[in-house]
């Protein structure tokens, strides 16, 4: 194996949360008076944090009014209630997740997940999806002073593993995870089953597109024979 680390995404990546979060964001839609949307068009809002969820969802009203800073803390806090009695109750890990982590564990590469998504919420899901013992360290949206896209998320989970970040391999489903890496100096792949916010995962600057974990898994033990001809 070629990686001594990997860095994972969570949302969109290892498990589909859209309907929970679809769910959540709808209940506090219509504590606050507005329609439910979409779990298409709230998938669309996922990637840059609960924040932003929140943002963009109480944005989409009848009067296009921008939502003020009292009504953002006013719909996370409705959001954050109603988001911890759904949160894992109908995410699903995706097909090849587990084999992967499986792959990557009994090559002896360390692994982290590494998401824009709460820690409340966050070492939660993982735990009611099984896969909290494949990770070594779990670093979430308020984890760092700043947020992929930016790379200090990544480069703090290497830091935590004791690995370069070149020697590094990252794995998303979205632009937020393709120029978090590239910013870090990793290798980065990318799945096409995530959200990426509504837009084509083929538009993202990686070093290639995956179609599970187990795949991902399979291309990083290629490098090796690659590099080793």
């Amino acid at each position: 194996m070629p990686f001594s680390a990997v860095l994972l995404d969570l949302d969109g990546t290892l498990l589909d949360t859209i309907p929970d979060l679809a769910n959540a964001s709808n209940a506090m839609r219509m504590e606050l008076g507005l329609a439910p949307l979409s779990q298409d068009t709230i998938a669309s809002y996922v990637g840059k944090g609960t924040e932003n969820l929140v943002l963009r969802t109480l944005s989409n009203n009848p009067d296009g009014s921008v939502p003020t800073a009292d009504d953002i803390k006013q719909g996370l806090e409705i959001f954050g209630r109603h988001y911890h009695a759904v949160n894992g109750e109908q995410a699903a890990v995706y097909p090849g997740v587990v084999q992967g982590l499986e792959a990557f564990k009994a090559a002896g590469v360390k692994m982290a997940v590494v998401t824009n998504k709460p820690t409340e919420f966050t070492l939660p899901l993982l735990e009611r999806a099984g896969l909290a013992h494949f990770f070594e360290h779990v670093v979430c949206g308020d984890t760092c002073a700043r947020k992929k896209p930016h790379p200090m998320p990544l480069l703090h989970a290497c830091e935590l593993m004791q690995a370069d970040p070149q020697g590094a391999l990252a794995i998303g489903d979205s632009i937020n995870d393709a120029l978090a890496a590239r910013a870090a100096g990793m290798t980065v792949l990318a799945v096409p089953y995530g959200y990426n916010e509504g837009m084509d995962v083929r538009t993202l600057e990686v070093d290639d597109i995956v179609m599970s974990i187990s795949e991902a898994a399979q291309w990083a033990f290629r490098q090796q024979t690659n590099n080793n001809p």
